[in-house]
């Protein structure tokens, strides 16, 4: 296993990194999970990040952890999330990826940074290039912020200095997909009050209108930040939820469909 802390370009932003061993030769290469943790753009939550990574270890994929730029205003954190793609690919050989199947997975104000890196990579100047190296492949959105709307998660939009009208329509998510957005698995809790369902449901109804294929689960019961909803991410007992433990056994056969 490949463990070690990359910086991505300044003393703030950095990936950590859970890279499987090769240990038969020519190997299919794996495909690779970037997770963003959640913290509503404040903090990076520790129970969204190296737990999910080894829960995807465990299925045989490779993963990285990014620790985001908070507090600081858009689009600082999409210029990490866009860096630390670009990383990952340029280290895809060394590592053993895929450089056709690198997934992003994002909870809550973090999955509003995958949904970015994901919908925006040729939208924003601050992030676009002409090669494709920060191009997301698939998009894993756990009770994201997609919205800057009516159902949005204010704190979110506060932390990234959203304020203008052109920044509230460009980090509203579901006002940005288009044709090149990529597939996408996506869950709620309908008892969610920190971050309403329907961030979810607008973000499915638009990538309907778009054609691009998705993946809603919306369970029943469940507070905001469930990560894996067990006891390896609950705190004292709180975030258990077995009926949406499943989501992440849905994941892989998701994936496995889309690889």
């Amino acid at each position: 296993m490949l463990n070690k802390k990359i910086f991505l370009g300044n003393d703030a932003a950095y990936m950590t990194t859970y890279i499987l061993d090769n240990i038969v030769n020519n190997q299919k290469k794996r495909p690779m999970i970037v997770i963003f943790p959640g913290g509503g753009y404040e903090f990076c939550s520790p129970r969204e990040g190296e737990p999910i990574a080894c829960e995807f270890n465990s299925m045989g994929y490779n993963a990285v952890v990014v620790n985001y730029t908070v507090n600081a205003p858009y689009p600082k954190a999409l210029i990490d999330a866009s860096n630390a793609i670009v990383y990952v690919r340029e280290h895809a050989e060394e590592w053993n990826t895929d450089p056709n199947k690198i997934f992003v997975c994002g909870f809550s104000a973090g999955a509003h940074l995958a949904g970015s890196i994901g919908i925006m990579s040729k939208k924003e100047n601050a992030i676009k290039r002409n090669d494709n190296m920060n191009k997301v492949n698939g998009m894993i959105l756990c009770y994201p912020v997609i919205t800057s709307g009516e159902f949005a998660h204010r704190g979110s939009f506060d932390a990234i200095e959203a304020k203008s009208t052109e920044i509230l329509q460009k980090t509203s998510l579901e006002l940005q997909v288009d044709e090149n957005t990529p597939p996408a698995f996506i869950w709620h809790t309908f008892a969610d009050e920190a971050v309403p369902m329907e961030n979810s449901m607008l973000l499915a109804k638009a990538m309907r209108k778009h054609n691009i294929p998705f993946e809603l689960h919306i369970y029943p019961d469940g507070v905001h930040g469930l990560a894996l909803a067990s006891e390896v991410t609950s705190d004292n007992g709180k975030y258990i939820v077995p009926h949406a433990q499943g989501w992440i056994n849905l994941v892989k056969e998701w994936l496995n469909k889309c690889i």
